[in-house]
Order: C-alpha cells, then sequence, then structure tokens
C-alpha cells in the first residue's frame, strides 16, 4: 500500500495564485455557466484556474487499457483480446483541478482536487461525465494521480495507480467526452493528514460537488460548454454516484443519464453482509464466492471515518472485539498492510464483537447502525434513466443487495445483471462487455451514447 501522499510536482489547475483580471474573469464565466455550474453546492463558488495539461495519446491509452483490461477480466467472462471497437480516437488533455469544499458533517472547510480529461481539440458543446471511484486502500491512487503519465517512462501499476480511472478517461475522454473525477476528502495531494471521509454522505456529495462544479468552470476557460451531463460510479463510487445523483435531483439539475456497477445501496445491510454473508446467502447456494480479506480494510475505514465525521467517540472499543483493536487502530493510521502485517488482517466474520447485529449492544454501535441506514441510497424514485450492473459472482456485493433500489427506484431504473461477473469484472463488463454478458444490454458508453 502507498505511504501518505505528498504533494506532487505535476502540473494541475490550482485555486492559489490567481491575480484579480483571473478573478474577474472567472466570476463572469461563473454566471454564463448556467444554473447547473452554479447550483449544485451550498453556499459559495468553486473556482478553478487554468494550468498546464498533460497530453495523453490515443495509442498509448489504448495499449494500457489493453493492458489492464487482462487484469480486470476476472475469470474470463470478456473476450480475451482487446477489440479494436473500443478503443480511444482522441488524444486526451489531463488537469489536475483544485478547489475547496466544505464539511457539512463538520463544517470544516478543506482543500480538495481532482481530475479533468478533455479530448486533444475539442471544441464547442462537450457531453460531460462526473467520474466516482471506488474504494482505494491508500491514500493517493487516485484519479488525478494519472498525471504521473507525464513522465513517458513511467508505468501504471494495479493496487498504486487510478486504474478505473484510466479506463474512464480511455473510454469516455477518448471519445469524445469530458470527464471529470474527485480524489475525495482525506485523499490525494492535498490530504495534509486528513483521515478520509469513507461512506460520509454530507462530505462525499458535496465534494463531488465542488470538484464538478469547478471542472465546469474550466471547461468554459477552455472554450467548451456542457451539452449532456452523465454520471458514473463503481462499487463505493456506485454509492456516491446514487448521492450525488439524488442531490441533483432534489435540486433540480438535470442529469441525462446515471450508471453504476457493483452498486451499494443499503449501507447498514452492506456491512451486515461483509461481516456476516451467511446471513443473506441461501445454503443451497454453496458455490457463490465469499468476501475477501480486503472487506476488513475497508470495515475499519469506514468505521474510522463515522468516529471521526459523525462523532462517534470510542466506536473501535465498543464495535471491534478487543483482539482486533490494535490492528484496526495502526491500519486507520497508516493503511499499510506491507510485509507480515498482510498475513494477520482479522477475518471479516470475527470482527465485530458478538451479538453486533443482534441486540443492543453500545450507545455508539446503535448510533452506527441508524447512520448507516439513515445514509442508504435504495429507496428513491428517480426522474431520469439509470442502471444498475451489478455482478453474479460478485464477490463483495451479492445480488440480493442490489435489487431493492432497482424495484424501488421507479421506471426510469433498471438492473443489468452481469453473468459470472466478480467485483472487477462487473465494473470491466459495463465499458467494454458484449449483450451476451450484459443480459441483452449495451456498456453504459454506448448507453450514453444513445440518449446524449
Amino acid at each position: 500500500m502507498m505511504a501518505r501522499a505528498t504533494r506532487p510536482e505535476h502540473p494541475h489547475t490550482d485555486l492559489e495564485g490567481l491575480t484579480a483580471s483571473r478573478r474577474d474573469f472567472l466570476k463572469s464565466a461563473s454566471a454564463a455557466a448556467g444554473s447547473l455550474a452554479l447550483s449544485i453546492t451550498a453556499p459559495g463558488i468553486a473556482f478553478a484556474a487554468s494550468g498546464r495539461s498533460v497530453r495523453i495519446s490515443k495509442e498509448r491509452l489504448n495499449t494500457l487499457a489493453a493492458k489492464f483490461y487482462a487484469v480486470f477480466n476476472e475469470g474470463n467472462i470478456l473476450p480475451a483480446s482487446f477489440a479494436d471497437k473500443y478503443a480511444a480516437r482522441h488524444d486526451v488533455e489531463l488537469r489536475r483541478i483544485v478547489t475547496f469544499t466544505r464539511i457539512p458533517e463538520t463544517g470544516e472547510r478543506v482543500k480538495v482536487s481532482g481530475l479533468l480529461a478533455v479530448p486533444a481539440g475539442a471544441r464547442g458543446a462537450v457531453s460531460v461525465l462526473s467520474w466516482q471511484h471506488g474504494t482505494i486502500l491508500s491514500f493517493d491512487q487516485v484519479p488525478s494521480n494519472l498525471l504521473r503519465l507525464e513522465d513517458e517512462t513511467y508505468e501504471l501499476r494495479d493496487n498504486v495507480d487510478s486504474i478505473e480511472t484510466l479506463f474512464n478517461v480511455q473510454r469516455f475522454a477518448g471519445n469524445g467526452y469530458a470527464v471529470v473525477a474527485a480524489d475525495y476528502v482525506g485523499k490525494g495531494p492535498y490530504r495534509n493528514g486528513r483521515s478520509e471521509a469513507y461512506a460520509v454522505k454530507g462530505a462525499t456529495v458535496q465534494c463531488c460537488s465542488d470538484i464538478l462544479k469547478a471542472g465546469l468552470l474550466e471547461l468554459r476557460i477552455l472554450g467548451l460548454r456542457q451539452s449532456s451531463l452523465f454520471l458514473n460510479g463503481w462499487s463505493q463510487g456506485a454509492l456516491n454516484t446514487q448521492w450525488l445523483k439524488q442531490e441533483m435531483q432534489r435540486r433540480g439539475i438535470k442529469v441525462r443519464a446515471t450508471a453504476t456497477q457493483s452498486p451499494f445501496n443499503n449501507l447498514a445491510e452492506s456491512f451486515h453482509y461483509w461481516a456476516n454473508p451467511a446471513a443473506f446467502i441461501p445454503a443451497s447456494d454453496s458455490s457463490y464466492p465469499m468476501p475477501p480479506a480486503w472487506i476488513t480494510p475497508c470495515m475499519i475505514v469506514l468505521l474510522g471515518s463515522y468516529r471521526r465525521y459523525y462523532g462517534l467517540n470510542g466506536l473501535f472499543k465498543t464495535a471491534i472485539k478487543p483482539q482486533y483493536q490494535a490492528f484496526a487502530e495502526t491500519y486507520w493510521s497508516d493503511y499499510s498492510l506491507e510485509g507480515e502485517i498482510a498475513k494477520s488482517i482479522p477475518p471479516a466474520g470475527d470482527f465485530l464483537v458478538d451479538g453486533f447485529f443482534d441486540r443492543f449492544t453500545s450507545d455508539a454501535n446503535s448510533a452506527l447502525q441508524r447512520r448507516l441506514g439513515a445514509n442508504s441510497a435504495t429507496f428513491w424514485d428517480y426522474d431520469s434513466p439509470i442502471r444498475f450492473y451489478y455482478g453474479l459472482a460478485d464477490e463483495a456485493l451479492h445480488p440480493r443487495l442490489v435489487q431493492p433500489a432497482i424495484a424501488a427506484g421507479g421506471h426510469f431504473a433498471e438492473g443489468v445483471p452481469v453473468k459470472g461477473a466478480s467485483h472487477r469484472g462487473t465494473f470491466l463488463s459495463s465499458l467494454y462487455g458484449e449483450a451476451d454478458v450484459l443480459n441483452g444490454r449495451s456498456t453504459a458508453f454506448d448507453w450514453f451514447n444513445s440518449l446524449a
């Protein structure tokens, strides 16, 4: 796992160092950007200033996507070769966006970063994709760190770089979309030692909204304008995407369509599933894969985030068995699983105190479960098309946990079961899959194109 992030020397779009004329220009650009840019967030306006870009050739994008396609194609559910029809048609320019966001849960104002990827040479109107990445068990495996590719000799690495963002950049920005992606609170080059806000609803929605706003303003500076807005997210990012869509709907902001992959909807049920999958999987379905070892670190990060941002003091002591508390505190502080530490990860099924889901165990544990329930994204009547891609062999998320959101979502909600797909396979299929593995449906990319 990666060590704590430090401020890299990369080209980026930053808020600092603006001149008065730049501020005046940005204010006028903000006014011209319309109701979307100005109404996404609560009080305050996020600004971004133009910086140098990193240009990535379409050939390099396609080579990288083909390399990691093989890594994500778990179980070989998709063809082994990366098809030419999935190739990027444009070079892409990457910029780091930096702005400020206010955390609703604590009132803190913090600096956050994100990525803007734009097809090189784009002019006029472009479709915009807001991409929300999945869980990363490090501090700087974030979208904006794709600017490391400025070094032609840099080799992207799985579990070190944001490969899922690479796929979205190659598939969408490489084929005409502008892609905006938040690094999230507590992640990336401006983390400054801050704990992340994992599955913390207010902080997440505000951060994603402010980065999107900054990205839209930057597009205006580049002489581009938004046509349609699309949302996309995988795993934790799928939950974030649902929250973001729901907030935009509350505010009357139009989203053309939304796609989620391996979508965590009900946090309380998901947390229960991680700790006790037998409670959700019928005995007759003994072949279904159990949650992997990395689920326990996710549980620690969730508990730490809720302790930090919801003020649930003492949560590690009330929720975690005594023999695992020291491990949890150490992991929460450094996210390191290097060397022998990886061999001592507590099993998820034995991690929480006895009776955690069956009876009252402490006020903090009860408050956690109420908060998880309140942050559920399951029961929502959507006002624009949304697809839920879910794997039928997803080791982190059983299909039973996804289907209630589809059933409750209204006539715009559609489920896409992905045959034989693991957690990663579900995500990959949503971008590069054929109809036979997508239950007769199209990829998110082709679906968005049909609606643009």
